[in-house]
This record gives structure tokens, C-alpha cells and sequence, in this order.
């Protein structure tokens, strides 16, 4: 298996890039082809032991930052490290792409030079969601913030499969996030959804609410993009917000640092649960070929875990089931 990866996406590109690369390949028994500035990833990888024949560097001088239009950047970047990379993707260079990058010019990058398998009307970004229960995967997060109810219902399907697939979860709960719980509750788009939902051959557990999601009440957690990416960022803020308040608390004194002492394995387990780099990534659902979109912020660590979802989502093959089930799902 050889995983492709954009050497010069995310904030600590290229160094923990090709750090979190090189151990993947080593833990995971597997090839590379890592994009980017060649200079500057051949001087990165002389810091590493690595089996030389077993990375491949392509070169691309050009990078997509964060304030580039996404779109434009695609088409406009011909020699970015996304570009050349999501290209060498469906030329069969490589079994997946993983980057770090801008997340809009990812999903452009999917739409416009990967391509949709034949039936999606819109791929989906996905993110990991810790909850008490273990994890769910919110669909959409951010890819389609003006959606239709079909969407959401490919949406649904896409999201099952991957959890059963991938995640090992059989018989996926999938909730529709939405105000309230009842049937009936919403906009015009959630109750059609909610309608459409009902008919398909998923696991449909009807609306939740967003004070449960974290309580592990679905599997799948279904929203158009523009609530999804809500949903993603209030949580990571309160997230990280109650843990830098706790940290303020534990340090006030004596006292409080003695239980801070006492609870610290406790603390340690609870913010392993819920950090990003435990996850890695989370994959783009509709494309033709496997796309993994890692956390911008990513260290070596969190992009090698980034590399194993890329390598489930491949072994598990997951594209191949929903190109086989999306009509007879629907």
C-alpha cells in the first residue's frame, strides 16, 4: 500500500509532516510518496531512519495556504503539493491522499480533480466526535453550508457505512441534529430530511439534540454543513476552554494543587479521549478515490494517526461498498 501525502499542508509543515510520515511508514509497514518542496523534505528526512525504498518524493514548488479562495487555488496552483498530489492520486500513484492543508481546497481539490463517485450529489467532510459512549462521526462538518434533504440522506448512508466498515460499529445509530426530538420539530430542510430519513435502510433513530450528542446517543450524526461545523467548533471551544479553566483552578494554591496531583491520571485519560491527535483525520465521503483531511494544527504524532485512518479506510473498502449501496440504499 503506498499513501500519498502533502508534505507542505498545516501549521507545522514540512518538519512534523514528514516526521508523522516516516513513522507510519515504519509502525505501518507501508510505501510513501510525499509531496512538496523537495529541498526542503530531503533535508527533513535526513533527520530519520527510514527504508529508502520505500519513500518516493515528488516535487511541487507551489503551496495552498488558508487565505486562498479554495477554489481558485485549485485551478490556479497547478504546481501546489495539493494539486500534484490529489493528480498522482487518480493517475493510481498512490492508494490514498492524506494533507493537513486548507480544508476548502481539499474539498475542491476532491470535487474538481477526483471527482464524486457516480450517484453522490455532494462528498461530506467528516469528523471524529468523542462522546461517553466511545465515538460517533459528525457528517457534514463544513463541506455543503446550503444544503438539500437528499443530501443529508446520502449524507446518512455514507456515514453508517463507514462507521460499520471502518469503525467496527455494527447496525450504526444515526441521529438527524435538530432542535428537538420529536417528529415534526425544525426547519423545511430537517423535516424533509427527517421524511426522507425514515425510508432508508440505515439505522435511523430520528432527530437529537445538541446536549446529547456528547452522551453517545448516535453513532452518526447527520447536519447539513453549516450546522455540522457549528456543532465541531462550539464543542472544541468549550472543550478547550474547560480545560484551560481547570488548569486555572488546580494551580490557585496548596490545596488545589494536591488535587490536581490525585486526579491527574483521571484528567490525563479524559482530555486522551477527546484530543484530536489521538483521531488524526477523518475522511471525505464521496469522492472516487480516499481523501483524508488531518487537523491543520497537526504534530508528527496526530498526522501518522491521520496516515492509519487512511489505511482502514483503504483496507476496509469503503469506497467500493458505497458505490455498491448508494442507489440501492436510496
Amino acid at each position: 500500500m503506498k499513501i500519498i501525502v502533502d508534505a507542505m499542508g498545516g501549521d507545522n509543515a514540512p518538519a512534523a509532516i514528514v516526521k508523522g510520515a516516516i513513522d507510519a511508514s515504519n509502525e505501518y509497514d507501508i510505501d510513501l510518496l510525499i509531496v512538496g518542496r523537495e529541498e526542503e523534505i530531503l533535508e527533513e528526512l535526513k533527520k530519520h531512519n527510514y527504508k529508502k525504498d520505500r519513500v518516493e518524493v515528488l516535487n511541487a514548488e507551489d503551496v495552498i495556504t488558508n487565505e486562498d479562495d479554495p477554489a481558485l487555488a485549485i485551478r490556479r496552483k497547478k504546481d501546489s503539493s495539493m494539486v500534484i498530489g490529489l493528480k498522482a492520486l487518480t493517475e493510481g500513484r498512490g492508494d490514498g491522499f492524506v494533507s493537513a492543508g486548507s480544508t476548502g481546497a481539499l474539498l475542491a481539490g476532491g470535487l474538481f480533480i477526483v471527482k464524486r463517485i457516480k450517484g453522490i450529489k455532494r462528498a461530506a467532510l467528516t469528523s471524529v466526535y468523542p462522546t461517553t459512549k466511545g465515538l460517533a462521526l459528525l457528517v457534514d462538518a463544513g463541506a455543503n453550508t446550503d444544503s438539500k434533504p437528499e443530501y443529508l440522506q446520502q449524507f446518512a448512508v455514507m456515514g453508517s457505512i463507514y462507521m460499520e466498515k471502518v469503525m467496527g460499529v455494527e447496525r450504526p445509530r444515526v441521529g438527524l441534529a435538530n432542535v428537538g426530538t420529536e417528529e415534526g420539530k425544525g426547519d423545511e430542510l430537517t423535516k424533509k430530511a427527517y421524511d426522507l430519513l425514515k425510508e432508508t435502510n440505515i439505522n435511523f433513530i430520528g432527530n437529537i439534540e445538541g446536549r446529547t450528542m456528547a452522551y453517545g446517543e448516535a453513532d452518526v450524526i447527520v447536519a447539513d454543513g453549516f450546522v455540522g461545523n457549528m456543532i465541531l467548533k462550539v464543542t472544541e471551544g468549550v472543550a478547550m476552554s474547560l480545560f484551560d479553566e481547570l488548569k486555572r483552578v488546580f494551580m490557585e494554591n496548596t490545596k488545589s494543587k494536591l488535587g490536581a496531583l490525585l486526579l491527574k491520571p483521571g484528567l490525563k485519560s479524559l482530555k486522551s479521549k477527546i484530543d484530536y491527535r489521538e483521531y488524526g483525520g477523518a475522511p471525505l465521503l464521496g469522492t472516487k478515490q480516499p481523501i483524508i483531511k488531518a487537523h491543520g494544527s497537526s504534530n508528527d504524532y496526530a498526522f501518522k494517526n491521520a496516515i492509519r485512518q487512511a489505511i482502514n479506510f483503504i483496507e476496509k473498502d469503503v469506497i467500493s461498498t458505497i458505490e455498491e449501496n448508494i442507489k440501492e440504499e436510496i
